[in-house]
């Protein structure tokens, strides 16, 4: 069968997942809350079964091809490559937590197009992770449902070395966005219906950040406080944000891009006033910022934010009309040769 699975973008609630997640421990933090949707562009495949291996073949999105892989379908060969780390420790981290919980056989995986571009903030190893977790499902008729998806994705993932979020693989619910609500160890999501289509250009700013440093200093200011810091950044992440999103669900659901655009401007201003001296090596972000203010895209936009975990990785724009976003990504093009552009087009639910 063929499977498609998009990247995924944080509208609102960066970091919020982490950080509701500390409520298992301290009870007094506020809930995370997080706005997140599929990407337009994503990871293609044909998938089939295989009695005992797991074979796979990929495109990566600037159209070269990685070598392909043949594992023994076998816990303990999975578990090495997941732990090795690299392009492929995804897939055979996934596979290894299928076939601990589940009786399966293999797979194989024709990865035959890759349209999202991978390591910028749009989760392209959460989507590798989700291909292979809906492959087992679909393949072997194990009925599990899109939670069920993501929680394999996820514990495939920090099989390997990589410590990501809870958020990432939200890319299983598709281009629809949703809210997610971290409570501790509990995620709650809500499937957002909106009124109107809604238009947005990514823009991967094209220079380096260091997003284990940023988590690393933002970590040190949970559980408890100590300081003043600890404070601002906790207050940021909790109450702050839970307000903006709250806001932000209403407006993405009454259609209302400009005002989304309101709230990209004051979710920006209050991270960077809260959070940025806690890692101000990183989240200073010179790049991020003088995009975001540039004056020469300023008519086609009502506003814009980073994307992730911030600093200098990727920006996202509302745009005001649908034929804006050519001209906004000519003009960046054109003025950042560095930089690259994604367009992203959340639809309005059918009537």
């Amino acid at each position: 069968m063929k499977l498609f699975v998009p990247g995924r973008l944080c509208l609102f609630g960066e970091h919020s997942d982490w950080a509701g997640g500390y409520r298992r421990i301290n009870s007094r933090l506020e809930k995370g809350y997080a706005i997140i949707t599929g990407t337009n562009q994503g990871l293609y495949a044909e998938v089939k079964p295989h009695q005992n291996q797991l074979i796979i073949r990929a495109s990566l999105s600037d159209h070269k091809s990685q070598d392909a892989i043949a594992l023994p379908l076998e816990r303990s060969i999975l578990l090495a490559e997941a732990q090795k780390g690299g392009f492929w420790s995804y897939a055979a981290g996934v596979a290894y937590q299928f076939l601990t919980h589940f009786k399966v056989g293999g797979l194989e995986i024709d990865n035959y197009l890759t349209d999202l571009p991978l390591q910028k903030g749009l989760s392209s190893s959460a989507a590798i992770c989700v291909l292979v977790a809906r492959a087992f499902n679909q393949l072997y008729d194990l009925k599990m449902t899109l939670r069920g998806e993501m929680e394999f994705a996820y514990l495939g993932e920090i099989t390997t070395p990589s410590r990501c979020g809870r958020m990432d693989q939200a890319c299983a619910y598709g281009n629809r966005p949703i809210l997610m609500i971290f409570d501790g160890d509990r995620i709650d999501i809500i499937e957002l219906k909106l009124s109107k289509d809604l238009f947005f250009v990514i823009i991967d700013l094209g220079v380096e950040k260091n997003t284990q440093e940023i988590l690393s200093e933002l970590n040190r200011c949970y559980p408890f406080t100590t300081n003043q810091l600890h404070r601002n950044v906790q207050n940021y992440l909790g109450v702050i944000n839970s307000q903006i999103t709250k806001e932000a669900v209403e407006a993405l659901q009454q259609g209302e891009a400009q005002r989304i655009g309101d709230l990209m401007k004051q979710a920006q201003a209050e991270f960077d006033r809260y959070l940025i001296p806690a890692c101000p090596r990183q989240l200073t972000a010179p790049v991020l910022h003088k995009l975001l203010n540039y004056e020469p895209i300023q008519p086609y936009i009502w506003g814009g934010k980073g994307v992730g975990s911030q600093g200098d990785g990727t920006a996202q724009f509302i745009v005001k009309y649908q034929d804006f976003q050519e001209k906004i990504i000519r003009i960046i093009e054109r003025d950042f040769p560095q930089m690259q552009s994604l367009k992203l087009t959340i639809h309005a639910n059918e009537q």
